[in-house]
Formats: structure tokens, sequence, C-alpha cells
């Protein structure tokens, strides 16, 4: 997943880093791939906290765009002081950099992730290389508190679990089935 991201930096940081005078241009490639890994780390990091529901939320609707998304905030945060520590950039230019990018990266990734015709990005890997494999019971539990919302409750008994997991695999062709029907695939 990483390769991903650094490859949706690479697309939006023409504007955010290469045109930003306030980076010289022989950091420019440090900073997209110091950019990249941030947000992955971070992305990471929220997984390894435990705030699945966080996560799963940035997958609904357009708020992975959103200054005002939790899951933007601290990823801007993080590479606001990566780049302010690794480079030396100012608080302020850091910042600018983050805030123009980060929006545009994530919001790039979840509506690829939900184009079914997008290759490298299933939804599913997505989770699985966020959580570091381990995120199958904190997103269950993300699952279970927003499923119903998503029709996720396979079995009609008014929660999601387990049983409508297994059902919906067995249904719908896997696990990428629940992922894709959560997510809007």
């Amino acid at each position: 997943m990483l390769e991903q991201l650094t490859q949706l930096v690479q697309q939006y940081g023409g504007e955010a880093i290469v045109k930003n005078e306030a980076i010289p241009n022989e950091l420019n490639q440090d900073v997209m791939q110091q950019a990249g890994s941030s947000i992955f780390t971070g992305l990471q990091k929220i997984a390894s906290e435990g705030n699945m529901e966080q996560l799963a939320g940035l997958f609904q609707g357009n708020n992975a765009v959103s200054g005002s998304n939790p899951v933007v905030q601290q990823l801007s945060e993080q590479l606001t002081g990566d780049l302010g520590q690794k480079f030396g950039l100012s608080t302020e230019t850091a910042s600018g950099v983050a805030g123009n990018l980060i929006p545009n990266v994530l919001g790039s990734l979840i509506n690829k992730a939900k184009d079914p015709n997008q290759k490298g990005f299933d939804i599913s890997d997505i989770v699985s290389a966020i959580s570091g494999g381990n995120g199958s019971s904190g997103l269950m539990d993300a699952l279970s508190k927003y499923g119903g919302q998503f029709g996720l409750d396979q079995n009609n008994d008014g929660k999601v679990d387990m049983s409508d997991a297994m059902a919906a695999v067995t249904k719908k062709g896997g696990i990428g089935g629940i992922f894709g029907k959560l997510f809007g695939r």
C-alpha cells in the first residue's frame, strides 16, 4: 500500500511540493517520499490505537477531503511534524503541504478503493496493510456498530457479528464482498 500512497503523493505533490518555493527543488523527491511514508505510518498508528471506527468513517461519504475529519487532522499533524523535523521546513510551510496534500491523497485513495476497476487499490488489501494484518477484530467491531446501516446484517438479528460475516462470505464471494458492501463497491 505504501507504493500506492507514494503514487498518489507523486500525482498530487506537484502543487503542494514541487511548485512550493519554500521547499528547495533538491528536496522535492525526498519530501514526497516522506509524505507517503508519513501518511501510511499515520494510518497504521490510528489502527494500532484501536480507532477502526475513524478509519471506517473515512471510507464513508466525502469527508476524507475535509480538514475537520479527525483522521485528516491526525495525519496532517504527523506530516507537518515529520517535514519540519527531517527537512527543517517551517511549521507554516509543512502545514501548508500537509493541508493541501493529505485531503487530495486520501480522497483519491478512497475513490480508487471504491472503484472495482482500479487495480492495486482493493479495500481489503488497504485495511490489511493499515492494520498490519491484525485489523480483522477491530474492523469487525466497527462493522458491528455500523454494519446494520449498510445492509450487512445477513440474518436480520439486529446486530452484525461473525455469523453475518460467514453468511456474507459464502453468499458474496469472500471477505472482499463484505468490505465491498461496507465501502460502497
